[in-house]
């Protein structure tokens, strides 16, 4: 298990889980839904497997029959620890037997299932030899929401993650920074953040002068100089939720269009938080921000979407981006993040974790978004 997440939810919530997700499957026309190990299987039992190996371990849901966990016996007295291994039946099976044969009895042969993304292949091709009539569609396809509205507990475990994401931020801003390379700082954000609770750091960007210009820059050897704009992003799992957070410093005092650019993307990442509201699209968002850095000039320096849904994985759907025209709705969490990017100079990125509520959106990152001075 991840974290304290199981000290958080009662099998009570992941038999309601797990029963909601099988309902929504058969609403979408699927036979079922087969989860592999990974955050689906997490959410959705509490369950994590103490390895990830090539024994088969997956959860078995279908409207209508009790949710089963087919798990290697070796594994079987940790997946009746899980915190949600009461609200389902666990079927072990023994080295030297078939899983499959196992697990497709528990099937429609000819049924289409929606199956866990990360999946291995070695499963899903044996699933079909075992069942030849069986036909497959990722979850993220098939049942792209299926995490994304977070109900009250989850909501206080990501303002959770957020405030440590938070508390993180204004502890790195008062280290030192010119002179030291930027490998050290991301060191320093990896620290602060298990600091302050994260079991899981998943990135610390930290990209200054015109490496800001790659948005997903890795930290690397460059020393960070006075006159360096350094765009920090950082964020992973805090009791199995997620943070992710970008602000920009710089070193010293910057230039006037350093200031202008930086003014710029705070107008945009304040206008796509504005756009968030019950029944917006997700690409209004999108759209809103987007807006404001083009009308500025900049638009063709904006290079990615404005935001990614976030929870117990710190990138899931949905995404704010043109195109996407699904209703926002209240529980909903995710980032809103412009960002301006001028190739060989410097690029700004500001980022809050966003939920939707009632009547409009909650901020769940609060640290100032004006440009912030570091020595």
């Amino acid at each position: 298990m991840t974290g304290s997440t199981a000290a958080s939810f009662t099998a009570d919530d992941y038999r309601a889980r797990m029963e909601r997700a099988a309902r929504t499957a058969a609403d979408a026309g699927l036979a079922g839904l087969l989860v592999a190990p990974g955050p689906d299987l997490v959410w959705l039992t509490g369950y994590t497997p103490p390895a990830v190996t090539e024994r088969l371990t997956l959860l078995v849901l279908a409207a209508g029959q009790d949710p089963v966990l087919v798990v290697p016996a070796l594994e079987a007295p940790d997946a009746h620890r899980a915190a949600g291994a009461a609200a389902l039946t666990l079927r072990d099976w023994t080295d030297g037997k078939d899983p499959y044969a196992a697990t497709a009895d528990l099937l429609d042969a000819s049924g289409r299932f929606g199956i866990s993304d990360n999946a291995w292949a070695l499963h899903l091709l044996a699933l079909q030899q075992a069942m030849p009539g069986s036909s497959y569609a990722s979850l993220t396809d098939a049942l792209p929401m299926l995490r994304a509205v977070k109900d009250a507990a989850e909501l206080d475990l990501m303002a959770a993650a957020g405030a440590a994401a938070d508390a993180t931020f204004e502890e790195i801003r008062t280290v030192p920074f010119a002179g030291r390379p930027e490998s050290e700082v991301a060191a320093d954000l990896d620290r602060l953040l298990r600091r302050h609770g994260h079991e899981q750091v998943d990135f610390t960007i930290v990209a200054s002068g015109p490496n800001g210009a790659n948005p997903h820059h890795e930290a690397g050897d460059r020393v960070i100089a006075r006159g360096d704009m350094v765009v920090l992003d950082f964020g992973g799992l805090r009791d199995g939720y997620g943070s992710d957070t970008s602000r920009t410093v710089h070193v010293g005092e910057p230039t006037d269009e350093e200031r202008r650019v930086h003014d710029i993307v705070r107008e945009a990442q304040e206008a796509g938080f504005r756009a968030v509201r019950p029944g917006a699209a997700c690409q209004d968002v999108d759209r809103a921000a987007r807006e404001v850095i083009a009308a500025a000039g900049y638009g063709e320096y904006f290079i990615h979407r404005t935001g990614h849904g976030i929870g117990v994985t710190t990138h899931e759907p949905p995404y704010m981006i043109e195109g996407e025209e699904r209703p926002l709705v209240p529980g909903m969490c995710f980032s809103v993040e412009p960002g301006i990017y001028l190739p060989g100079r410097f690029g700004v990125r500001i980022e809050d974790i966003v939920t939707v509520t009632e009547d409009g959106g909650r901020r769940l990152n609060t640290t100032a978004r004006e440009l912030v001075i570091v020595e």
